[in-house]
């Protein structure tokens, strides 16, 4: 049973990742359309053709590998300057003057090869429908069309979870027994069944039971958790006397709490220190809100998302030191899609959660990845969406410094000169793809 529901928890990823990346391609080819672009292709997923169907002027299809998507939008690439205007056609329509030539450096020679290769699918019917000719804010909605969706999808779901579950990562801890442990269990080993050797906890001596609302320790008063957990870690091996809220009335307890290395920095779950332990977990509620809360919180998330990105290579090479078995894996180290489903099959598949976290905990996962997916893709560099948005922006720029000049227009932005770049990027986009799909398989970051 629990085999099953892992499958049902990475197929339910997959599906909702697949399809988010659908939304994001008709984000992009919905705008193109509607400006007169020609599309001439909409496909989710890489490699060789599973299926396909042309409708239209466009073909649909799905791709072996389900690790993206594209559209294919003509005319996305100009002539250069040699051949600009000059593309002459034959009776059929078609291009009968090349614009592949010959070059000696190796960038030149793929960029030129890009060219011929866009030219080649383009005939005389088409001019007045090229991507490249579109009026520059009319670029900047095709290509922010997709990353655009990707954030509206992270902000329904989100705004969903924050009003009816609350949000996971706004949590409020309550004086209140929501479990009691029954043993001393080493923090290394937390969540395992107790045994015969493991010394039974203090407050199971004392008698807590769930529900109950401390009212005092040792008697001071106790206002909130962190009163109560300060009180309990600083009391060491001590003598307590607790009293709670039980049914109604106050009862006072007894019992000696103990000394145990335990987890107390936030920022270093791994880090132990010894403190006095009660053996008791708090009721955990989350924080609610609305569309404007959310919005705050996807401010909040876009900050740590931007230093998570200036800190990505950093963070890939520590995955590939851990592939490597140099040093462990980070827990916050990023993931792949392939991640993000092991993530999901673990939730699915844990006894320790409740049907409505299990929910939560995937809906969360893909709002995430749709977040980050979409902020990824306005950096500005080819063949980030956000490369052809510079690029649309500087050619809006550059013609309205001209034309206060009084200077000539000069024309579209050639994106063509800027594919080394692009091809650079794409690499590093490859192999850091690589490196955490291996990392995934071979080292995944555990669920907690």
């Amino acid at each position: 049973m629990t085999a099953l529901f892992y499958l049902l928890g990475v197929v339910a990823f997959v599906v909702a990742i697949l399809a988010s990346i659908g939304l994001h391609e008709l984000g992009h080819m919905i705008p193109a359309k509607a400006f007169g672009g020609k599309v001439t292709q909409y496909f989710i997923g890489f490699g060789p053709t599973v299926w396909s169907r042309t409708k239209g002027e466009t073909e649909y299809g799905v791709k072996a590998i389900p690790l993206g998507g594209y559209v294919k939008i003509v005319g996305m690439l100009p002539p250069d300057k040699e051949h600009a205007g000059k593309v002459e056609y034959d009776a059929g329509g078609n291009p009968v003057v090349t614009v592949r030539k010959s070059n000696t450096g190796l960038f030149a020679q793929l960029v030129s090869d890009a060219r011929a290769a866009e030219w080649e699918t383009i005939t005389a019917a088409d001019q007045g429908r090229l991507f490249y000719r579109m009026d520059w804010w009319k670029k900047v909605i095709v290509m922010a069309g997709g990353p655009t969706v990707n954030l509206l999808i992270a902000f329904f779901i989100f705004a969903g979870l924050f009003a009816t579950y609350g949000n996971p990562a706004a949590q409020v801890l309550h004086p209140v027994v929501s479990h009691v442990e029954a043993c001393v269990v080493p923090a290394a080993q937390d969540g395992r069944v107790c045994t015969r050797t493991d010394p039974v906890s203090p407050a199971k001596q004392a008698g807590l039971q769930d529900g109950d609302r401390f009212v005092s320790f040792n008697g001071t008063p106790v206002h909130d958790w962190s009163d109560m957990q300060r009180l309990i870690r600083d009391n060491r091996n001590g003598s307590a006397t607790i009293v709670v809220e039980r049914a109604g009335r106050d009862v006072t307890l007894h019992t000696n709490t103990m000394v145990t290395p335990r987890p107390t920095d936030v920022n270093d779950p791994k880090k132990l220190t010894p403190v006095g332990f009660l053996g008791v977990s708090p009721v955990v509620s989350y924080t609610t809100g609305g569309p404007l809360y959310t919005l705050g919180q996807m401010g909040g998330l876009a900050k740590e998302s931007g230093q998570a990105l200036v800190t990505l290579p950093v963070k890939v090479w520590g995955v590939a030191e851990a592939i490597a078995g140099v040093k462990p894996r980070s827990q916050n180290s990023p993931v792949s899609v392939v991640g993000g489903g092991r993530l999901a099959g673990e939730a699915a598949s844990s006894h320790d959660f409740p049907l409505k976290d299990k929910v939560a905990s995937l809906l969360g996962l893909v709002a995430g990845f749709n977040f980050f997916i979409g902020l990824f893709n306005f950096v500005p560099l080819l063949p980030l969406d956000g490369g052809h948005i510079a690029g649309a922006l500087w050619e809006a720029l550059r013609r309205r410094l001209a034309k206060l000049r009084g200077l000539p227009d000069p024309g579209h932005v050639d994106v063509a000169k800027l594919l080394p770049v692009a091809y650079v990027v794409a690499s590093f986009l490859l192999v850091m793809g690589v490196v955490l799909i291996v990392g995934d398989l071979v080292v995944p970051v555990p669920l907690s």
